[in-house]
């Protein structure tokens, strides 16, 4: 998802403003600080449809469900932060809302754009290492790479994966992702 490297102004929001103003924008919220959510490239989208797709197949039947960006992480109870990340897997069904989910998702799949990289890789990083995002992983369009963090003792173990190789995912016991599909 590209947003806006810097917040956009100084003042401090809510998620309640902000979910309440009529407008076709997208915005990210983290800390009370507002972020500009810009229109995913082609390539992002469809790295994204074909993540969800392979993760969807696996959880047909099971008790956890995928979501797309557009959807609400409300991370917090304090309403200071929202996000949208591209794609969440959750396996609490009592967090989700009809507005979105409520706490931390078991993970959560970011691809990186031009205007994201910073923050994608050092502020979500922290933002969703703090909220116990049990996996995050940033996807790489450029490099056909995927870092697979994976949530240990407080602390994100990373591992990364090229193009041609298959990952396994921590949260969900027997998925297997297949890169070479994503980036086809």
């Amino acid at each position: 998802m590209e947003v806006n490297e810097t917040a956009l102004d100084f003042r401090r929001y809510t998620c309640e403003e902000v979910d309440s103003w009529d407008t076709d924008e997208r915005y990210e919220l983290i800390d009370g600080e507002l972020y500009l959510v810009a229109t995913p490239r082609r390539v992002h989208q469809e790295i994204s449809m074909e993540l969800s797709w392979q993760f969807n197949n696996f959880l047909r039947g099971k008790s956890c469900k995928v979501y797309y960006a557009p959807f609400a992480v409300y991370l917090y109870d304090d309403n200071s932060t929202k996000v949208e990340p591209d794609i969440v897997v959750v396996c609490d069904k009592s967090e989700l809302s009809d507005e979105g989910l409520r706490g931390a998702p078991d993970l959560i799949i970011e691809i990186l754009s031009p205007s994201s990289l910073r923050h994608d890789k050092i502020t979500k990083f922290n933002l969703y290492l703090n909220a116990g995002v049990r996996e995050y992983w940033i996807v790489d369009p450029e490099n056909k790479t995927v870092s697979v963090n994976i949530l240990q003792n407080g602390e994100y173990t990373a591992k990364s994966y090229t193009e041609t190789e298959t990952v396994s995912v921590n949260v969900l016991e027997g998925c297997q992702i297949e890169l070479k599909y994503v980036y086809e």
